[in-house]
């Protein structure tokens, strides 16, 4: 269980030299952009490691390079951009492989950025789900952005929509969220 001072029950978690606060909001969007709009495109396979707070992201890009990360995301039960604490690590091939072992929940996504922001089209059971996400520095900054007209709602609040929730739903439980904000992507 995690308080709002970001502590784990019986454990307390600071912002600082290794966890640094992750401040995002989250968008549906009724379908992708136009590849020519991005400025890159990641093909990003996320393992939730079973029964942690621990993902293993491998993420691709198009020229060929690979970005290796495991991290760690306590979350803090806030509305608003504030999702609570995020630690990253970068990872070698093989450290990437040793930790791959581990039981995980497999998502998969191309990500494309769009300038302000990250726009995520998953794959498998969750395909049809098309959402953006923006991070911010400051709450300032967070508070005052004016999201793009192509974003039919606001999921921030919504934590069906975090990636460590959605791993663990079937295409039914997508179909019915998204249908609550008005979406009917095709069903096959």
């Amino acid at each position: 269980m995690v308080d709002k001072a970001g502590g784990v029950q019986g454990q307390t978690v600071h912002p600082g030299k290794y966890a640094r606060i992750e401040r995002e909001r989250r968008f549906l969007l009724a379908e992708a952009p136009e590849p020519s709009a991005a400025t890159a495109t990641r093909m990003i396979t996320d393992r939730y490691l079973v029964g942690t707070r621990l993902r293993l992201r491998r993420a691709e890009r198009s020229d060929g390079s690979c970005e290796l990360k495991f991290t760690q995301k306590v979350s803090i039960a806030w509305p608003g951009a504030i999702q609570g604490l995020i630690t990253n690590t970068y990872l070698s091939s093989a450290e990437y492989d040793l930790l791959a072992v581990l039981p995980a929940a497999v998502l998969t996504k191309t990500r494309f950025s769009v300038p302000p922001l990250g726009v995520d089209v998953f794959d498998g059971t969750l395909q049809g789900l098309v959402l953006a996400e923006g991070e911010f520095t400051t709450d300032e900054e967070a508070q005052s952005f004016m999201p793009p007209p192509e974003c039919v709602a606001e999921v921030t609040d919504d934590a069906r929509f975090t990636g460590g929730r959605l791993v663990e739903n079937c295409r039914q439980d997508l179909l019915q969220w998204l249908a609550e904000y008005g979406l009917h992507p095709a069903t096959s």
